[in-house]
This record gives structure tokens, C-alpha cells and sequence, in this order.
């Protein structure tokens, strides 16, 4: 089964929705860890309300949610064995990019590797695909 470009564009969309939301989303839960209570059960409610109540979070959540709402829809017509690793892979490659552009330390020159090397791999992902 050969992958439409739709469907690439769909999966394109999805990894970065993904992706470049992560480094917000770190960035939006902080202060999280300050919510004091001796209840598990009433820190969980109250660390809830503090991520829900943080336009910060919850901007970046929803965003991020969309892309899996897309991810969904998308998998009806996408072969599953390329959707999950090309998603999963291009999101690592926009959460590294979109944080070492935040500033974030990204891991020096291993990190850069593992980006090159995963980008080749999905793009060998989807020239095999294109190619049957």
C-alpha cells in the first residue's frame, strides 16, 4: 500500500502538532510541582485545576490534542505500520528543533546525530512506501 500525499501531509501535520507543543507544554507545567496538599487524591484535583486554569498549558494541550484527533482520522486510510513510526519520529525531530529554538539545552552533537539518522530513516520510510 502506497502512501497519498494527503495522508503524508495528514501525518506531516501530525508530528507537528506533536512536536512543537512538548517544549510548551514543559514550559506551561511549571509550577505544577508547588501544589501542596497531604491527599492524593485533592493534589491531583488541585494540580488539575492549576494545569487547566494555565492558558500557558492548556493552549499547547489542546493544540496538541487536535494532532491526535488528526492522527485519528487519519489512520483510516493510512497503513499503520508507516503512520505510528513516521508520526512518533518526525514529532522527536519538531520537539528537538522547536526546543533548542525555546533555548533548551537539546543534547549536543549525539542529539544532532540521532536527528540526521532519523530523519533518513523516515525518509526511507517514505520512498519505500512511494516506490511500491
Amino acid at each position: 500500500m502506497s502512501l497519498a500525499a494527503g495522508e503524508l501531509l495528514s501525518l506531516l501535520l501530525v508530528s507537528l502538532l506533536w512536536g512543537v507543543t512538548n517544549p510548551f507544554l514543559r514550559r506551561g507545567a511549571e509550577g505544577v510541582e508547588s501544589v501542596r496538599e497531604e491527599r492524593k487524591v485533592r493534589r491531583l484535583l488541585c494540580e488539575a485545576r492549576f494545569l487547566i486554569s494555565n492558558y500557558r498549558y492548556i493552549i499547547p494541550f489542546l493544540l496538541n490534542q487536535s494532532g491526535s484527533l488528526v492522527f485519528y482520522l487519519t489512520l483510516a486510510s493510512t497503513e499503520l505500520s508507516l503512520a505510528v513510526p513516521i508520526c512518533n519520529s518526525l514529532a522527536l525531530v519538531f520537539t528537538m528543533v522547536s526546543g533548542r529554538i525555546l533555548g533548551e539545552d537539546i543534547g549536543g552533537k549525539g542529539a544532532v546525530l540521532g536527528l540526521l539518522l532519523t530523519t533518513l530513516g523516515i525518509t526511507i520510510c517514505v520512498l519505500s512506501s512511494v516506490i511500491d
